[in-house]
């Protein structure tokens, strides 16, 4: 078989339908995978409570970008659906005693059925529609859990159990870096071998056109909430994962904000991409930092600057999206893209002008 690709030939259909089916993949994965292993041994407290929150963030997105990128759903409940995973897995070991990994385990299936709950108006609405709709389960969940005190502790924070395993505290900063990455990265796979099967390129299918996916025996109904039940899930995971790993819930933490966060990631890296959800958790995660950063070296030299900077951190995110709206509307993935089609080819690239 011929690849498209230029000089990439496969033999047989395995390597031809691979993840990473060029050298040139797999040697970048390689080193990605081996700075992710040496990283926590170089890096600072600061640095590894940063990437902690990255991945996170990239469960969350990712989870997002099933409904939002693949899907075609919008959702403005990201905040609810984490909201659900962080509260019901803290409360089934605060309540219940159960051990945290089984506690995990149900709030993503019960993250799920309040996705799917909440995913039904997605079966007559469309749009902006089912955007007022996903908005809506975003007020009632944080009403719920702030009017609830006898079970979420109301507007006062609630304290999580510490993790353990073999009697080490997984929540410290090195500990529970091992966690993440390793859940990240098996969501991540999921993902992608996902949307190389028969359920996920329904998913696409419904994104497209859902009319025309009916008419080819797309089940539109089933399709949608399997769609709502999937993206909630990976979206519970990363609010089980926020509840460990901050020990302290409160219903700050998923606000109408946290939803137009993760909103800005999936767009900003790139929707209905894997590493567009890593891309986009990564620099709107990072932001804040280095705003934070910036502020502190310019506290010395120009302090009038610095004392604005807390301004400019509340707008940068929006500064951003509009950029990427206008210059580049398919997100960072699109620009990974064309420096790996650039030097795919280097140094025979097509040079315009020449040859005329």
């Amino acid at each position: 078989m011929l690849n498209t690709e230029c000089g990439v030939f496969h033999t047989d259909y395995r390597s031809d339908m691979g993840l990473r089916r060029k050298p040139a993949e797999r040697v970048r994965l390689g080193l990605f995978l081996g700075a992710l292993l040496v990283f926590p041994f170089l890096a600072s407290p600061y640095w590894l409570n940063l990437a902690n929150q990255i991945a996170i963030a990239t469960i969350g997105a990712l989870g997002l970008n099933i409904l939002v990128g693949y899907t075609g759903q919008i959702s403005l409940g990201q905040g609810a659906f984490m909201a659900v995973g962080a509260y019901t897995s803290a409360l089934l070991t605060l309540r219940l005693g159960l051990p945290w990994g089984a506690s995990i385990v149900c709030a993503c299936f019960a993250t799920a059925a309040v996705g799917v709950f909440f995913g039904l108006p997605s079966l007559r609405l469309k749009g902006l529609y089912l955007a007022i709709s996903t908005l809506a389960a975003q007020e009632i969940v944080e009403w719920v859990v702030t009017h609830w005190p006898g079970l979420t502790g109301g507007v006062e924070a609630l304290v999580a159990p510490a993790p353990r395993l073999f009697d080490q505290r997984l929540n410290t900063d090195f500990a529970f870096y091992w966690l993440g990455i390793a859940l990240a990265g098996g969501t991540a796979l999921f993902t992608a071998n996902l949307f190389r099967s028969r359920i996920g390129r329904s998913f696409v299918a419904v994104r497209d056109q859902d009319i025309a996916a009916s008419v080819i025996g797309v089940n539109v109904f089933r399709t949608k909430l399997l769609a709502f039940a999937t993206s909630s899930f990976f979206v519970g995971l990363a609010g089980a994962l926020t509840a460990y790993y901050r020990n302290i819930l409160s219903w700050e933490r998923f606000t109408l904000e946290t939803s137009i966060l993760y909103l800005a990631m999936i767009i900003v890296g790139g929707l209905g991409t894997i590493r567009g959800s890593l891309f986009g958790a990564a620099l709107i995660t990072t932001l804040p930092a280095m705003i934070t950063t910036l502020g502190r070296g310019l506290q010395e030299s120009t302090p009038a600057i610095a004392a604005q900077l807390p301004n400019v951190q509340q707008a940068a995110f929006g500064l951003v999206i509009i950029l990427f709206l206008i210059f580049e509307p398919e997100g960072l993935s699109k620009l990974w893209r064309n420096v790996k089609d650039y030097f795919s080819v280097w140094p025979f690239a097509y040079r315009r002008g020449e040859g005329r």
